[in-house]
């Protein structure tokens, strides 16, 4: 087996190369960070782009079986947020120069949810006079549903496939028609169709998950060439099944630890692609985003969500940020970029530069005939 500085000097990686890079430790690890952080700024720089967050609904179809706002939990106060509280969080993020705002939400696709959210985009475009770019993160929908949201605004899509391994897949989620592994490919497939850049990801540390299972998440984002990432630690849910499985965990700062070497392999496999820090690694360590950053993130999320509504947008547990108002998430994730050495792309779009290269290199291509 290859030792870890051999690796590093690779430009391309294999499984076993990858489970190694994952299992690092002490001054292995060290050097992987380090490595990560270089690529980083070769690649993509040192600018982080904002992506103001707007938790519109937690209501669901799902029942997934690691989700705090899964179906079934009679537990959560359900809530829309209204139209106005959106556009206003929007405005916020356009008057504060954000560049981008990304719209999350339980996964519902009914006709009136569909115009719902096509009408949104056309009045953010609007309130925005164009600046604001838009990220959707709304699950599982038809292609022409994806066609419409793209027409009208949306440029970004975030679909979580959480495990690649369809085994895996289904200890997670319930095994029926509602739950398809192949329909979250199929849609993903949609996505870059319909135009989009799009992203990903997993949970890491998730019970019955391996290494060999997250190298393989790694060689599946290669695969599909997915533009952006967002991925973090596996964190339990109380009102979830999955909790009773929660004695096969690694301890938290094992996957906290494990969270950020995957973003380091994954800056490694796919240098050029956005990366975000996810606010559960937050939920961990105080300064996990930052930590984050430093490895090979270079994407933010400040919650913009109205505060009346974050406590019920709990999709696991110890969520962090749900007392804070815009004004201070936006000053306290300020803070927390210079900290961490970096600077922010203010009124950018941020675009993933994979995703560029890939246009252009097609427009070049079809010049060509």
């Amino acid at each position: 087996m290859k030792n870890i500085p051999d690796i590093l000097k690779q430009e391309s990686f294999n499984r076993d190369d990858l489970i190694t890079l994952l299992r690092a430790n002490g001054e292995d690890r060290t050097a992987l960070l380090k490595r990560a952080q270089e690529v980083k700024l070769r690649e993509v720089g040192n600018k982080v782009y904002l992506r103001g967050l707007i938790e519109f609904s937690n209501i669901c179809s799902k029942d997934c079986l690691y989700c705090g706002i899964r179906k079934s939990n009679g537990k959560v106060v359900r809530y829309k947020a209204r139209d106005e509280e959106i556009l206003d969080a929007c405005r916020f993020a356009w008057e504060n120069r954000f560049g981008s705002v990304v719209l999350q939400s339980g996964e519902v696709s009914s006709s009136s949810f569909v115009k719902r959210i096509e009408g949104l985009l056309k009045k953010i475009k609007q309130l925005s006079n164009n600046d604001l770019g838009i990220t959707l993160s709304c699950g599982e929908q038809k292609l022409d549903t994806y066609r419409r949201w793209f027409e009208s605004g949306a440029h970004r899509y975030l679909l979580r496939i959480e495990s690649s391994n369809r085994d895996l897949y289904y200890k997670i989620h319930p095994q029926n028609e509602t739950h398809s592994f192949e329909r979250r490919i199929e849609s993903l497939h949609f996505l870059k169709e319909a135009g989009y850049q799009v992203g990903t990801g997993v949970m890491i540390g998730l019970p019955f998950q391996t290494y060999g299972d997250l190298a393989d998440d790694l060689l599946f984002f290669k695969k599909l060439d997915i533009d952006m990432c967002g991925m973090g630690p596996y964190l339990e849910h109380e009102d979830t099944p999955l909790y009773e499985h929660r004695h096969l965990l690694m301890n938290k700062q094992e996957r906290f630890d494990l969270t950020l070497n995957m973003i380091a392999a994954l800056r490694l496999l796919m240098p050029d692609i956005n990366i975000a820090a996810a606010t559960a690694l937050q939920a961990i360590d105080p300064a996990g985003r930052e930590k984050a950053l430093a490895v090979g993130a270079n994407v933010m999320m400040p919650n913009l969500t109205p505060c009346e509504y974050r406590g019920e947008y709990k999709l696991y547990e110890n969520k962090p940020c749900l007392d804070e108002d815009a004004g201070l998430c936006r000053n306290c994730l300020e803070a927390r970029i210079e900290l961490a050495g970096a600077e922010i792309g203010y009124g950018e779009w941020g675009d993933s530069l994979h995703f560029n290269e890939k246009k252009t290199k097609a427009n070049t291509d079809s010049n060509l005939f």
